[in-house]
């Protein structure tokens, strides 16, 4: 965590134009192109070198600053020039006020799910309020969810840096169902200590080792669990477009780092924000 804090911190995040503003243009050549000899040509044209990406069916994903249709016939005529007439398979443009709504809405979408899980809990185990009130259960959860999505996080802040990787909705839908995902195993874990509990309910417990048995009875079952996602993730990583490569391993991390933390986090954090007097 504190890793990734720094690297969030230190190299921040590279929006994509989806929350700055901007266009995004897909097209195709009828001769091989290389990424760096359109970026060369931009460059020599137009003074500026965009972000160029290669789709998985061998077309070519342009970043470029909001363009009008001057520019955008502009840069056609260009491109032709070098690399005989292309194919247009997509051009969309977002203004700057647009991005940044979008990118608004997107901050709020996370705050409010991080929110509205963690009052969920609280309420869920609202009658279990002895050892632990239920409002730690709702707390443990928030701090489980930073832990599971800001991991990932940091990542994509890493591979901004070296690889130029963007941050658009759809990783922000990546971390929202890294959390949806997080906070179901974790669930699966505290039910099985709610009911533990209740079940041993006006008997003299030891906490430690009612969570310890709670985790033992659902370490299988979150690990198989979690494993069927992830044998499917690394199929999308392996045999899926580029195009989402970068999008499934986002899920991917957080899979894994979701199923760490519901074992070895939230459940400890459980004791160790016990309240006094419990063993």
């Amino acid at each position: 965590m504190l890793a990734s804090l720094v690297l969030i911190l230190v190299l921040g995040f590279r929006p994509g134009i989806d929350l700055t503003g901007g266009t995004s243009w897909q097209l195709s050549f009828p001769e091989e192109t290389g990424l760096e000899e359109i970026k060369n040509v931009f460059q020599k044209e137009t003074g500026f070198i965009p972000s160029v990406k290669k789709a998985g069916d061998g077309s070519f994903i342009i970043r470029l600053p909001e363009t009008g249709e001057e520019l955008h016939q502009n840069y056609i005529g260009f491109l032709e020039k070098e690399f005989g007439t292309p194919v247009e398979l997509n051009f969309s443009s977002i203004g700057p006020t647009v991005g940044r709504e979008l990118r608004a809405r997107a901050i709020w979408a996370v705050v409010l799910v991080l929110l509205s899980i963690s009052f969920y809990v609280a309420f869920a185990f609202r009658k279990v309020s002895e050892p632990v009130k239920s409002w730690k259960y709702g707390g443990i959860a928030l701090i489980t969810l930073l832990h599971d999505a800001g991991i990932p996080a940091g990542l994509l802040a890493l591979l901004g840096h070296f690889k130029g990787i963007e941050i658009d909705t759809n990783f922000i839908v990546a971390l929202l169902v890294i959390v949806g995902f997080s906070v179901h195993d974790t669930i699966v874990v505290f039910d099985r200590i709610r009911e533990n509990l209740i079940l041993h309910r006006g008997k003299r417990i030891v906490l430690a080792d009612l969570i310890n048995e709670s985790i033992r009875s659902t370490i299988a079952r979150s690990i198989n669990t979690s494993l069927t996602l992830v044998f499917i993730l690394l199929a999308l990583i392996f045999f899926g477009p580029p195009s989402i490569f970068y999008f499934v391993l986002t899920i991917l991390v957080g899979t894994v780092i979701g199923t760490y933390s519901s074992i070895f986090v939230a459940s400890p954090l459980l004791y160790v924000l016990r309240g006094k007097g419990v063993d």
